[in-house]
């Protein structure tokens, strides 16, 4: 199933790249976490964990426990080896995770993490390394199958001042990524490492300092910009507002053309490369032929 989930949007819109099917909790339901996904909420943590007692529980992921992601990915290099369509493994950054399971759930003012990083910072970072060992641990798992790239989903650090990602997010963001460069041998030693999240304008400079060799820029910022920020180095991500695929096939056009635009003035200016895609992921409404005439028209530019 996840082989066949993975494997439909490539047949139906031709995309250069297959995103794996899974979940970021997945690892944490593997490694012992009572969690489940409730249909429009998300995922809901049985037992939110706030106190010492909370994180000492929580324990190592076994690779053994992933297995069916292993297996499913050995599964899709074989539909995908005879095309040039890549297969990006994923996982939960450490923040995002750590929000999950200190608010119990997805929400909108992360009060209860916020007060655990201001209020206990030795609780916090400790909570941080044990989800940075389970997240190097399923991304292991996914490279030594054959993902032929990795993407870090810190999809909530856009709620954190520049500081205090700096100071709570980033040292374990760095590991992850180190500890998983460490980990390739052989011919997986360039997989390229690509680290993401939503509303981090304010923090695009730390993210790419944090080992990724493609950063993530969403719509609110354009990617000339975005790479003017952070200087030359690193290749970009993004990023059409998804919104935009509901406005009809000539502002689709229109949209896709300012993007690309912005991109060779990004590339101009430094940027290694640009991988374009949406600057978040496709609403749920959004009709499949909006998103085949993207990738058309990327592929025509």
């Amino acid at each position: 199933m996840v082989c066949e989930i993975t494997m439909q949007p490539v047949r139906r819109h031709d995309t250069d790249g297959a995103i794996l099917f899974s979940d970021i909790v997945v690892p944490l339901k593997a490694a012992g976490i009572d969690l489940d996904i409730v249909a429009g909420t998300g995922p809901v943590i049985a037992h939110p964990v706030r106190t010492a007692a909370d994180v000492e529980a929580i324990g190592r992921l076994d690779p053994e426990a992933v297995g069916a992601i292993g297996r499913a990915v050995a599964l899709l290099r074989a539909e995908l080896d005879p095309t040039p369509t890549a297969l990006i493994g994923f996982a939960g950054a450490p923040f995002t995770l750590a929000s999950y399971l200190i608010e119990g759930g997805p929400s909108r003012h992360y009060a209860h993490t916020k007060a655990m990083m201001y209020g206990n910072p030795a609780l916090w970072h400790s909570l941080m390394a044990r989800l940075a060992d389970i997240t190097v641990a399923f991304l292991i798992v996914q490279l030594r199958a054959g993902v032929q790239a990795v993407q870090l989903f810190d999809s909530w650090a856009g709620m954190l001042s520049r500081r205090d990602y700096e100071t709570f997010v980033a040292p374990h963001s760095t590991r992850v990524f180190a500890e998983i460069a460490a980990a390739q041998t052989g011919g997986a030693a360039s997989v390229p490492r690509i680290h993401f999240g939503v509303g981090t304008g304010e923090l695009l400079v730390p993210m790419a300092r944090v080992g990724a060799d493609v950063v993530g820029v969403d719509w609110r910022v354009p990617l000339d910009e975005a790479i003017a920020r952070i200087g030359p180095g690193p290749a970009l991500q993004g990023n059409l507002d998804p919104t935009v695929l509901f406005a009809g096939e000539t502002v689709i056009a229109e949209h896709v053309r300012r993007v690309i635009a912005d991109a060779d003035r990004a590339l101009a200016a430094g940027a290694r490369g640009h991988i374009f895609n949406l600057g978040h992921g496709v609403l749920p409404d959004t009709d499949p032929d909006a998103i085949t005439r993207v990738v058309e028209l990327v592929h025509s530019a």
